[in-house]
């Protein structure tokens, strides 16, 4: 049910907001500063520091918040991006990092981030650190190998609040190794969200050989090493069968390959040494993809590269990244199985650290589904760029491991469990299936709907759309992914964020930004405020409507009780307050009005305003409506009708007023739903002008 919330003046003391590294308060101004500012990384951090300082609403901050730089770019042109995590009070924030953009001068553009207000509560805990751990170990499915828990601000969902982040080390039942994270409400005990920080392939088995392939390698005394000092010393091991003693393979664990003739393996599994030649390819078809395509030098762009440990576990069915670890590690699989060393599940696994490192995507809700799509995503272009023989490239995830592919980016839907079309509902599924919506939507953008020699894809919304091709698809969403997301980003806010990288790369008029909104509409997430054309803002100018948006509260509209709010459990469409109708999951009906006057003289009048529809409902039948009215005297026209059975964020929405010229009406919505099932109908930014 949602609550309502008075609404309390916070008084921000920008002098006292501190940042992270910082000796002193950070300047509150975006003052001239004496030089030019120089385009580099630690000038760009230093700009997103004053920004801050000087911007305090617009990262949502308070004197209890400070800031520690996590990534920075620098654009061509001097534009800078400071992603920056959150403490409050001294504790981490999850969910409360943001993205800071300065323009080439230093000067404070925007920020991206999904915190909706600024912190206020208390950081003592009620519940002790051993209860949390004692309650998250009930959670663990496995051998556990140690646990820990460290106190946070949780403000990824609904209301912040205190919490234990309780993470339990071991091995999950199936032989990976497993950083499994609870939250535990600190002041309730409740357990709360679930993840598992080591990402990991889904299948079976039957892996795969790269066919003859180029190894770089070391020279050591007596022969070779499967090292590579060209690509940061990245090196592959053999695990010898055992799974790592605290779940994380550390540096130098397991079995050095040498070699003295410099041929690995012999294309069959009768040599260790050829699953081998198939890890050490995939470092470096990845290393290769991110640094020619990207400019991105390793995982976390630090010139360091990674680990992969093959022969791992007994019989193990799967292949992963541990971030911990920053290594790969692959199975064996089943018995008469082949091992888990397919390239594209090379590129996929390597780019959960490139994601780790930038974005820092929840691996849950619609963060985990984007997660690993970007992983499909970019193992699907590490294939490509690489273009073995042995391996034709496709839109296929780990098509040569079992008889069927893991995933389809064409129609992710065809592997039964998968989704190709956005709903409300896409957060609660498994990332791996929730993922469907974001490869679905690369899979349009970059190769486009219906039939081709890839596959058959259909659009959601019964559009078509052109691709653009791989090079520009790949380039917009690893800058969607390092410029503009955070660790909680929507599907909605993933269409917004790559848009804006679209833009950035190709201006607001290309045909590369019109299909990322084309194939964004062709996965049924529809459009927000941040098109092509530039953000929509809210209705101004000739607008008859008084207090449009709601900012100033209640006044001027007449409501049912708790209507117009800023409760934190929903988001306005700009500001912090917005009309909440409904929601209860119970029958109740909610009313919002307000009497205006259309002259005669109009000569378009019309009715408009940004409307979100979130539902628990399911299906196409219409249980819980909302209907834009007008009431004239004593007759009441609907002009519009909406419902749970299109779900959507916050679209603008557009009526007719023509019938209604010179006459003094009351704008009507009346929300009703029935006895079951949640529908939020949420309204913001109105307005009757005049044409």
């Amino acid at each position: 049910m949602k609550r309502t919330v008075l609404a309390a003046s916070i008084s921000l003391t920008v002098s006292g907001l501190l940042i992270a590294g910082v000796g002193s308060p950070a300047v509150a101004a975006d003052a001239a500063r004496p030089h030019p500012p120089k385009a580099d990384k630690t000038q760009a951090v230093q700009d997103a520091r004053d920004s801050i300082a000087a911007h305090p609403a617009a990262v949502r901050a308070s004197s209890d918040d400070t800031f520690k730089s996590a990534a920075v770019l620098v654009d061509k042109d001097g534009t800078r991006h400071v992603h920056m995590t959150r403490e409050y009070r001294g504790l981490p924030v999850l969910g409360g990092d943001v993205i800071v953009h300065s323009a080439p001068s230093g000067a404070f553009r925007e920020s991206t981030l999904t915190l909706k207000k600024s912190l206020s509560l208390p950081v003592t805990p009620k519940v002790s650190a051993k209860r949390a751990e004692t309650l998250a170990q009930q959670k663990f499915q496995g051998k556990r190998a140690k646990t820990t828990s460290k106190l946070v601000v949780d403000a990824l969902s609904g209301t912040p609040r205190l919490a234990w982040q309780v993470t339990v080390d071991g091995i999950a039942p199936d032989q990976s190794p497993s950083h499994f994270n609870v939250l535990v409400d600190a002041v309730t005990g409740k357990v709360g969200q679930t993840w598992n920080a080591f990402h990991t392939a889904e299948g079976t088995g039957h892996g795969y050989q790269v066919g003859d392939v180029p190894l770089t390698t070391t020279a050591v005394s007596g022969g070779y090493q499967l090292k590579d000092a060209t690509r940061g010393n990245g090196e592959t091991r053999d695990a010898q069968n055992l799974t790592a003693t605290n779940d994380s393979p550390p540096a130098g664990w397991g079995k050095a390959f040498t070699d003295t003739d410099n041929v690995w393996g012999n294309g069959t599994l009768s040599d260790r040494a050829t699953v081998a030649a198939d890890a050490h390819f995939g470092i470096q078809a990845t290393w290769d993809y991110y640094k020619n395509v990207h400019g991105r030098s390793g995982i976390k762009n630090d010139g360091v590269g990674a680990r992969s440990f093959v022969h791992y576990g007994n019989n193990y069915a799967n292949a992963g990244w541990d971030d911990t670890s920053f290594s790969m590690i692959y199975g064996d699989g089943a018995p008469g199985d082949k091992p888990f060393t397919e390239l594209d599940v090379a590129g996929h696994e390597m780019s959960h650290g490139v994601t780790s490192a930038t974005a820092g995507l929840n691996y849950f809700g619609d963060a985990g589904g984007l997660n690993e799509a970007t992983s499909d995503i970019f193992g699907t272009l590490v294939e490509f760029n690489a273009n073995s023989a042995a391996d034709t490239p496709d839109y296929l995830i780990g098509e040569k491991i079992s008889s069927t592919p893991l995933r389809y980016m064409d129609d992710p839907k065809k592997d039964g469990v998968s989704q190709s079309c956005w709903t409300t509902n896409t957060k609660n599924l498994d990332p791996h299936y929730s993922s469907g919506v974001g490869n679905h939507f690369f899979y349009l953008l970059a190769v486009g709907s219906g039939s081709s020699q890839w596959g058959n894809s259909p659009t959601c919304d019964g559009g078509t759309v052109t691709g653009v091709g791989n090079d520009a698809a790949g380039k917009i969403w690893y800058r969607a992914l390092t410029t503009y997301m955070t660790s909680g980003t929507t599907y909605p806010e993933a269409r917004t964020a790559s848009i804006k990288a679209a833009i950035d790369l190709y201006g607001a008029s290309s045909s590369q930004c019109a299909a990322v909104e084309k194939a964004w509409s062709g996965v049924a997430v529809v459009p927000t405020s941040t098109t092509c054309g530039g953000t929509t803002p809210p209705p101004t100018g000739s607008n008859l409507l008084a207090n449009p948006g709601f900012e100033s509260g209640a006044v001027n509209w007449t409501s049912s009780s708790g209507v117009i709010t800023n409760d934190t459990g929903a988001t306005a469409h700009s500001g912090s307050y917005y009309a909440w109708l409904d929601g209860y999951g119970s029958a109740h009906t909610d009313t919002l009005s307000q009497t205006v006057t259309i002259p005669a003289t109009a000569t378009a009048p019309t009715l408009s305003f940004f409307l979100s529809i979130d539902t628990k409902e399911s299906g196409t039948t219409a249980y819980d409506t909302l209907k834009a009215q007008v009431v004239n005297g004593t007759s009441t026209s609907t002009l519009a009708t909406y419902s749970n059975a299109t779900p959507s964020g916050y679209t603008q929405r557009t009526l007719d007023l023509s019938a209604f010229k010179g006459k003094t009406v009351t704008i009507k919505f009346t929300g009703t739903e029935d006895s079951s099932l949640a529908t939020s109908f949420l309204i913001d930014d109105t307005a009757v002008t005049t044409g």
